[in-house]
């Protein structure tokens, strides 16, 4: 039932899968956040392009993304990113596509725990002469963080399953090596059953890890 098995290229599959979700989730993070602090922030232009980044990403097919840093970025602009191979070129426009797509949500998720940050607590401290900047990193982002693990490891399950899209450049992840296995060999269920099991092996754990957090950094108001 398992002829087809070769775990090299499984293990191989899935390293990969693991470098889109850790590389992508570290990206779309930093630029999460920034796109929180503009949202939040009291210049009004910066809010208004931080709400049309998020209100527009957010409502573009994942696909589309991926797709436009190929054709548009790489094809037609040709933008590398320092890339010396068709296969790490690929495989760097993906991740970026992931952190351009996934950053509108992590933003969503950081603005939702901003606004959990007692408004006295903002005033206070610009009472004291702190900038904007500096309420913003030093009083609010940390309690906002702490509030936001749970929403914030949805997000991280979402992108370790939306790196399958990743396959549509010919990035050589999971879901690409199943394609090849089911077009090759007539085992489709056990090999959707190998994959779908890897992919649980990847988010269950980060669900359980993350939700212990949650619940040790909780902030008690």
């Amino acid at each position: 039932m398992f002829d087809f098995l070769d775990m090299d290229a499984l293990l191989g599959a899935f390293w990969v899968t693991v470098k889109l979700t850790v590389y992508s989730a570290i990206g779309s993070l930093i630029w999460g956040t920034l796109l929180a602090g503009m949202r939040v922030s009291p210049v009004p232009l910066m809010r208004a392009v931080g709400t049309a980044y998020v209100n527009v990403v957010r409502n573009i097919p994942l696909t589309v993304v991926i797709l436009f840093t190929s054709l548009g970025l790489f094809q037609t602009l040709g933008v590398t990113l320092a890339g010396d191979s068709f296969e790490v070129i690929n495989f760097r426009l993906a991740v970026l596509g992931l952190i351009a797509y996934t950053a509108a949500f992590v933003c969503e998720a950081l603005r939702s725990g901003i606004n959990t940050v007692p408004v006295g607590q903002a005033e206070a401290a610009r009472a004291l002469g702190l900038s904007f900047t500096q309420v913003l990193t030093l009083i609010v982002l940390p309690q906002a963080f702490r509030s936001v693990v749970n929403p914030l490891a949805n997000v991280l399950i979402a992108l370790t399953k939306n790196t399958t899209v990743a396959s549509v450049i010919g990035v050589a992840e999971a879901s690409l090596l199943m394609k090849e296995w089911i077009e090759t060999y007539a085992a489709l269920i056990p090999i959707v059953a190998v994959f779908a099991f890897g992919f649980i092996c990847l988010t269950l754990p980060t669900g359980l890890v993350l939700g212990w957090v949650s619940k040790k950094v909780a902030v008690k108001r």
